[in-house]
Formats: C-alpha cells, structure tokens, sequence
C-alpha cells in the first residue's frame, strides 16, 4: 500500500511538470529600458538590477527552482504581475504622468518594505535591501519624479 501511494505521487509530481507554465519570455534587447536610457547612479542600478529587474523587466534571469512545478507556476505568476504593475523594460514608452505614478509606488514600497516580495530574498539573499538601500531608492526616485516635471 504505501509502495503504491509512493509511486502515485511520484508519477503525479512527474505529469505535472509537462504543465506549461506561460513563464513570460526574458531578452536583453529592450530599447526603453529605464537604465539604458537615463542616468542613473551606479549604486541605484546595482540595486535595481539585483532586486528588482527579475520580476519588474523584460530581463528575468530564471534560477533552476522556477523550471520545477509547481514552483515553476508560482515563479511565473510573480513575475506576470510583476510586469504587469511595472515593467522597467518598457519605461520610455510611458507617458509622464504614468511615470509619476509608477515613482510614488516605487517610493511608497519600498519604504514600507512591500518590494521586494519577502519571499524573493529568501532565494536570492543578495536581492535583500538594507535601510541604506531602501533610503537610496527612495531619494533617486523622489529626485527622478521632480525632474520629470522640470
């Protein structure tokens, strides 16, 4: 009997990983990117791309856990609505008062500990934001919204 429960998981844990995910596609050819196209502060970039750009950009690097369901289907829902409240990868298409829009959440997430997900660190313990850091993002972005409007 547990012979037989043992093997109907493990057959079960097997079927689903030929469950696609709609994990969305990453690339590095991305024309209005907000890094590629503004000025920003090395420290800021380092930041951004290390906490920020897996779910909030065309450039996903996807690790080995997000290839195995059903983890695979939580990874790609994360990064879906990710992209979906902000894609970096598309910030020079947006108009400006979409831009201002986007900054305070930037300002208001981070400084309430909302970004990154608490999970994401747990995984990448490089992506976990200091206060420094949290307080350095807070700035450029305040700093980035006045200008928008200059």
């Amino acid at each position: 009997m547990k012979k037989t429960i043992w093997l109907l998981l493990i057959g079960i844990v097997v079927l689903i990983q030929l469950i696609p995910t709609g994990r969305p596609e990453s690339t590095d050819n991305n024309p209005n990117d907000l890094i590629v196209n503004n000025n920003l502060p090395d420290s800021v970039v380092s930041i951004l791309q290390t906490s920020c750009y897996d779910c909030h950009s065309n450039q996903s690097v996807y690790p080995w856990y997000s290839y195995v369901a059903p983890v695979s289907w939580l990874v790609a829902r994360d990064v879906r609505n990710g992209k979906e409240e902000l894609n970096f990868s598309e910030w020079e298409s947006l108009d400006k008062m979409k831009k201002a829009k986007l900054i305070d959440d930037i300002i208001e997430e981070v400084s309430d500990g909302g970004m990154p997900l608490q999970i994401y660190p747990l995984m990448h313990p490089e992506a976990k934001l200091t206060k420094s850091d949290r307080q350095m993002i807070v700035d450029w972005a305040e700093s980035y919204g006045e200008s928008l409007f200059e």
